[in-house]
């Protein structure tokens, strides 16, 4: 068995290689990711420029290929051009981290690399981990984060998807693990509303021109059952199953246009 790993946190970042000891024993594991930081690039294909593929020493002596583009980059170049075949299992992450709700859900990095495999049918794993530090989650190569838990859980989930695959109807799981986990359960959720509430910055440059930087707040109103909800206030790992069919109800649009 095959697995392809990657990410959108760098090549470098110490949960990727979380992820592949995940797996590790498992399946043979080839680690394809962007060479730098490409958090929020959602599903972004670069189109306009040329690729570079570089051979990196991973930390544990394994090889690994870094991509001059985005994690969607990436998870093509893995695909079509290093792997000879199409893997039995794809994984993005562990990501630095949570993804959460509905809003932001589609402009993450991890998001699009897992999305990518999954519409090529492949089963998919993207996990994030819970952290409080902000000034860690968008770091380049290691950071001080224990990943063992988080390592754990998705070994559990990857051998049943191994042994299974994905149930009808699903096309890629969002797992997300918390910083102070309660128990070794996953719990099924739905996506909660947001992630964050926008927040702007206005700051002027020294010529007196304003420009601006886009942060936000930890949206705090989802409801129980949701992932946003069970992960921040309850402490469970969530595991959000996701289709890419974003086709609406037909028949009430075909009643609405008469």
């Amino acid at each position: 068995m095959k697995a392809l790993i990657s990410n959108d946190d760098g090549i470098t970042a110490s949960g990727i290689l979380a992820a592949k000891k995940a797996v590790d024993e498992l399946c043979d594991t080839y680690v394809v990711a962007p060479e730098t930081q490409q958090s929020g690039i959602g599903h972004a294909l670069t189109l306009y420029e040329p690729l570079r593929v570089n051979e990196y020493t991973l930390k544990d002596g394994s090889l690994g290929y870094g991509v001059s583009g985005t994690p969607t980059d990436a998870v093509t170049i893995g695909l079509f051009e290093i792997l000879s075949e199409h893997p039995d299992i794809m994984i993005s992450g562990i990501n630095t981290g949570y993804n959460l709700g509905k809003a932001e859900l589609t402009t993450s990095g991890t998001l699009g690399a897992a999305i990518e495999a999954a519409s090529f049918g492949i089963p998919t794993i993207a996990i994030s981990q819970e952290v409080i530090r902000d000034d860690i989650k968008f770091e380049n190569g290691e950071v001080e984060i224990d990943f063992n838990f988080a390592t754990k859980m998705l070994n559990k989930i990857a051998k049943i998807v191994l042994k299974k695959g994905l149930p009808e109807g699903i096309d890629l799981l969002n797992v997300n693990i918390p910083e102070n986990p309660i128990n070794e359960e996953f719990e099924v959720v739905t996506l909660g509303k947001r992630m964050y509430t926008p927040i702007i910055h206005e700051r002027l440059d020294p010529r007196g021109k304003p420009y601006y930087w886009i942060g936000g707040e930890p949206y705090d109103f989802d409801e129980p059952g949701s992932d946003g909800y069970e992960l921040r206030k309850e402490h469970k790992t969530t595991v959000t199953p996701l289709k890419i069919d974003l086709t609406s109800d037909m028949s009430s649009l075909k009643e609405w246009l008469k």
